[in-house]
Protein backbone atom coordinates (compact mmCIF):
# COMPACT_ATOMS: atom_id res chain seq x y z
CA UNK A 1 0.00 0.00 0.00
CA UNK A 2 2.97 2.21 1.05
CA UNK A 3 4.64 1.96 -2.66
CA UNK A 4 1.39 3.02 -4.52
CA UNK A 5 0.81 5.66 -2.26
CA UNK A 6 4.28 7.01 -3.38
CA UNK A 7 4.11 5.68 -6.82
CA UNK A 8 0.68 7.83 -6.98
CA UNK A 9 2.21 11.04 -5.33
CA UNK A 10 5.12 10.99 -7.77
CA UNK A 11 2.55 10.55 -10.93
CA UNK A 12 0.71 13.17 -9.39
CA UNK A 13 3.44 15.85 -8.22
CA UNK A 14 5.17 15.29 -11.79
CA UNK A 15 1.96 16.78 -12.84
CA UNK A 16 1.06 19.88 -11.33
CA UNK A 17 5.20 20.35 -10.17
CA UNK A 18 5.05 24.00 -12.44
CA UNK A 19 2.12 25.09 -9.67
CA UNK A 20 4.88 24.99 -7.33
CA UNK A 21 8.19 26.98 -9.24
CA UNK A 22 9.63 28.70 -6.63
CA UNK A 23 6.86 28.51 -4.35
CA UNK A 24 7.53 28.64 -0.07
CA UNK A 25 11.32 28.70 -0.71
CA UNK A 26 13.61 29.84 1.90
CA UNK A 27 13.44 32.31 3.40
CA UNK A 28 9.81 31.57 3.27
CA UNK A 29 8.68 28.85 5.15
CA UNK A 30 4.98 28.66 4.04
CA UNK A 31 1.86 30.12 3.04
CA UNK A 32 0.99 33.40 4.77
CA UNK A 33 3.87 32.73 7.58
CA UNK A 34 6.21 34.65 9.11
CA UNK A 35 9.93 34.03 7.28
CA UNK A 36 13.95 33.51 8.57
CA UNK A 37 14.33 37.46 7.59
CA UNK A 38 11.69 37.73 11.08
CA UNK A 39 11.69 34.42 12.83
CA UNK A 40 15.84 33.77 12.63
CA UNK A 41 15.46 30.07 13.04
CA UNK A 42 18.17 29.74 10.46
CA UNK A 43 21.66 29.60 11.79
CA UNK A 44 24.79 31.08 9.91
CA UNK A 45 24.85 29.22 6.39
CA UNK A 46 28.59 30.24 5.54
CA UNK A 47 31.07 27.30 4.52
CA UNK A 48 28.07 24.84 5.82
CA UNK A 49 27.14 21.76 3.92
CA UNK A 50 23.25 21.53 3.49
CA UNK A 51 20.61 19.57 2.72
CA UNK A 52 17.19 19.98 1.60
CA UNK A 53 14.71 17.22 2.12
CA UNK A 54 11.96 17.85 -0.56
CA UNK A 55 14.24 20.33 -2.47
CA UNK A 56 11.24 20.98 -5.33
CA UNK A 57 12.10 23.20 -8.44
CA UNK A 58 15.87 24.66 -6.10
CA UNK A 59 15.09 27.67 -4.92
CA UNK A 60 15.60 27.36 -1.57
CA UNK A 61 19.28 25.77 -2.58
CA UNK A 62 19.74 28.86 -4.75
CA UNK A 63 18.94 31.05 -1.31
CA UNK A 64 21.37 28.74 0.65
CA UNK A 65 24.06 29.22 -2.04
CA UNK A 66 23.53 33.00 -1.42
CA UNK A 67 24.08 32.93 2.38
CA UNK A 68 27.59 31.03 1.90
CA UNK A 69 26.81 26.81 2.02
CA UNK A 70 29.63 25.26 1.21
CA UNK A 71 27.91 22.20 -0.59
CA UNK A 72 24.21 21.87 -1.85
CA UNK A 73 22.57 18.53 -1.42
CA UNK A 74 18.94 17.86 -2.18
CA UNK A 75 16.61 14.83 -2.62
CA UNK A 76 12.95 15.02 -4.02
CA UNK A 77 11.02 12.13 -5.33
CA UNK A 78 9.48 14.09 -8.61
CA UNK A 79 11.53 14.07 -11.80
CA UNK A 80 10.26 16.70 -12.73
CA UNK A 81 11.04 18.68 -10.00
CA UNK A 82 14.98 17.43 -10.01
CA UNK A 83 14.59 18.74 -13.85
CA UNK A 84 13.43 22.13 -12.90
CA UNK A 85 15.90 22.45 -9.56
CA UNK A 86 18.85 21.68 -12.29
CA UNK A 87 17.96 24.84 -14.27
CA UNK A 88 17.55 26.45 -10.99
CA UNK A 89 21.07 25.58 -9.98
CA UNK A 90 22.62 26.13 -13.03
CA UNK A 91 26.24 27.42 -12.55
CA UNK A 92 26.64 25.66 -9.34
CA UNK A 93 27.69 22.66 -8.26
CA UNK A 94 24.54 20.72 -6.68
CA UNK A 95 24.39 16.86 -5.51
CA UNK A 96 20.84 16.14 -6.30
CA UNK A 97 18.91 13.29 -6.21
CA UNK A 98 15.73 11.71 -7.92
CA UNK A 99 14.04 9.59 -4.58
CA UNK A 100 12.03 9.47 -1.91
CA UNK A 101 12.76 10.80 1.59
CA UNK A 102 11.40 7.42 3.65
CA UNK A 103 14.68 5.46 1.99
CA UNK A 104 18.20 5.45 2.39
CA UNK A 105 19.84 5.91 -0.64
CA UNK A 106 23.39 6.40 0.22
CA UNK A 107 23.74 9.91 1.47
CA UNK A 108 26.78 10.26 3.45
CA UNK A 109 26.02 9.82 7.30
CA UNK A 110 27.41 12.35 10.13
CA UNK A 111 27.96 14.59 7.56
CA UNK A 112 25.78 17.84 7.01
CA UNK A 113 25.67 20.95 9.29
CA UNK A 114 22.53 21.57 8.32
CA UNK A 115 19.37 19.55 7.26
CA UNK A 116 15.60 21.20 6.17
CA UNK A 117 13.07 20.72 4.48
CA UNK A 118 9.80 23.25 3.78
CA UNK A 119 6.63 21.92 3.39
CA UNK A 120 7.43 18.61 2.36
CA UNK A 121 8.34 16.43 5.24
CA UNK A 122 4.49 16.11 5.61
CA UNK A 123 4.14 14.02 2.96
CA UNK A 124 6.41 11.13 3.86
CA UNK A 125 4.52 7.62 4.45
CA UNK A 126 6.78 6.36 7.11
CA UNK A 127 7.66 9.82 9.49
CA UNK A 128 10.06 7.08 11.87
CA UNK A 129 12.45 6.19 8.69
CA UNK A 130 12.47 9.52 7.70
CA UNK A 131 13.50 11.21 10.81
CA UNK A 132 16.09 8.41 11.73
CA UNK A 133 18.05 8.96 8.46
CA UNK A 134 18.07 12.60 8.99
CA UNK A 135 19.52 11.79 12.24
CA UNK A 136 21.92 9.98 10.58
CA UNK A 137 22.77 12.14 7.78
CA UNK A 138 23.91 15.24 10.80
CA UNK A 139 27.29 15.97 12.15
CA UNK A 140 26.68 15.93 15.67
CA UNK A 141 25.49 19.04 17.05
CA UNK A 142 24.33 19.60 13.04
CA UNK A 143 20.97 20.64 13.45
CA UNK A 144 17.27 19.61 11.53
CA UNK A 145 14.83 22.61 10.51
CA UNK A 146 11.54 21.71 8.92
CA UNK A 147 8.30 23.49 8.32
CA UNK A 148 4.68 21.66 7.16
CA UNK A 149 0.91 22.84 7.30
CA UNK A 150 0.41 23.22 11.00
CA UNK A 151 -1.92 19.75 12.36
CA UNK A 152 -4.72 21.10 12.94
CA UNK A 153 -5.40 23.63 10.13
CA UNK A 154 -6.12 20.54 7.59
CA UNK A 155 -9.32 20.13 10.06
CA UNK A 156 -10.13 23.08 9.56
CA UNK A 157 -12.73 24.71 6.58
CA UNK A 158 -13.79 28.12 6.14
CA UNK A 159 -17.83 29.00 5.48
CA UNK A 160 -18.63 32.51 4.57
CA UNK A 161 -15.73 33.55 6.50
CA UNK A 162 -16.80 31.38 9.49
CA UNK A 163 -14.15 29.05 10.57
CA UNK A 164 -15.06 25.71 12.33
CA UNK A 165 -14.03 22.06 12.89
CA UNK A 166 -14.71 19.82 10.43
CA UNK A 167 -13.00 16.75 10.89
CA UNK A 168 -11.50 15.07 14.07
CA UNK A 169 -7.94 15.81 15.23
CA UNK A 170 -7.84 12.93 17.59
CA UNK A 171 -7.95 10.49 13.90
CA UNK A 172 -4.64 10.14 11.90
CA UNK A 173 -4.17 8.31 8.51
CA UNK A 174 -4.21 8.84 5.22
CA UNK A 175 -6.58 11.28 3.35
CA UNK A 176 -7.23 10.98 -1.01
CA UNK A 177 -7.70 14.38 -2.70
CA UNK A 178 -8.54 13.39 -5.82
CA UNK A 179 -7.90 17.32 -7.82
CA UNK A 180 -4.54 18.50 -6.40
CA UNK A 181 -4.03 22.20 -7.45
CA UNK A 182 -7.35 21.99 -9.34
CA UNK A 183 -5.54 18.97 -11.78
CA UNK A 184 -6.73 15.70 -12.49
CA UNK A 185 -4.23 14.69 -9.95
CA UNK A 186 -4.90 12.65 -7.22
CA UNK A 187 -2.95 12.10 -4.06
CA UNK A 188 -2.79 10.82 -0.55
CA UNK A 189 -1.58 12.99 2.10
CA UNK A 190 -1.18 11.49 5.70
CA UNK A 191 -2.72 13.32 8.86
CA UNK A 192 -1.24 13.54 11.66
CA UNK A 193 -1.07 15.34 15.47
CA UNK A 194 1.20 17.52 16.34
CA UNK A 195 2.22 15.33 19.03
CA UNK A 196 2.97 12.62 16.54
CA UNK A 197 5.83 14.76 14.88
CA UNK A 198 7.14 16.13 18.09
CA UNK A 199 7.57 12.23 19.65
CA UNK A 200 8.75 11.12 16.09
CA UNK A 201 11.73 13.38 16.41
CA UNK A 202 12.04 12.46 20.34
CA UNK A 203 12.67 9.16 19.06
CA UNK A 204 15.10 9.70 16.34
CA UNK A 205 17.52 10.66 18.99
CA UNK A 206 16.78 14.62 18.43
CA UNK A 207 16.63 17.82 20.81
CA UNK A 208 13.63 20.01 20.10
CA UNK A 209 14.67 23.32 20.86
CA UNK A 210 12.35 25.55 19.36
CA UNK A 211 8.74 25.30 17.95
CA UNK A 212 6.77 28.03 15.84
CA UNK A 213 2.87 27.86 15.04
CA UNK A 214 3.58 30.79 13.07
CA UNK A 215 1.42 34.58 12.88
CA UNK A 216 1.16 36.24 9.34
CA UNK A 217 4.06 38.50 8.41
CA UNK A 218 4.83 41.48 10.11
CA UNK A 219 3.80 44.03 7.25
CA UNK A 220 0.57 42.04 7.12
CA UNK A 221 -0.35 41.62 10.50
CA UNK A 222 -2.32 44.75 10.83
CA UNK A 223 -3.75 44.53 6.94
CA UNK A 224 -7.64 44.19 6.70
CA UNK A 225 -8.37 40.82 4.68
CA UNK A 226 -10.96 40.29 2.33
CA UNK A 227 -13.09 37.35 3.90
CA UNK A 228 -12.16 34.09 1.69
CA UNK A 229 -13.23 30.44 2.23
CA UNK A 230 -9.43 29.37 0.14
CA UNK A 231 -7.94 26.71 1.91
CA UNK A 232 -4.88 29.69 2.78
CA UNK A 233 -6.02 32.77 3.27
CA UNK A 234 -5.02 35.91 4.96
CA UNK A 235 -8.14 35.87 6.77
CA UNK A 236 -7.92 32.56 8.02
CA UNK A 237 -4.48 32.97 8.76
CA UNK A 238 -4.87 35.81 10.75
CA UNK A 239 -6.98 33.33 13.07
CA UNK A 240 -5.28 30.51 12.94
CA UNK A 241 -1.66 29.52 11.89
CA UNK A 242 -0.50 28.28 8.73
CA UNK A 243 2.11 26.58 9.40
CA UNK A 244 4.45 24.71 12.24
CA UNK A 245 8.07 24.81 12.42
CA UNK A 246 9.94 22.68 14.26
CA UNK A 247 13.57 23.13 14.90
CA UNK A 248 15.84 19.91 16.62
CA UNK A 249 18.96 19.11 17.35
CA UNK A 250 21.26 16.78 17.10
Amino acid sequence: MTTEIIKQNQKSWNKVAEHFNGVDALPNFGPFAQNDEELHLLESIQDKKVLDIGCGSGHSLAYMAEQGAAELWGVDFSDKQINTAKKTLRGLEANLHCATMEEDIGLPKDYFDIVYSVYAIGWTTDLKSTFDLIYFYLKPGGSFLFSWDHPLYAHLQSESGQISLKSSYQEEGMVRYENFKGENAPVVIPKRKFSTYLNALIGAGFTIEEVIETDVPAELKNTEAELSDRYYSLHKAQKFPTTMIIKARK
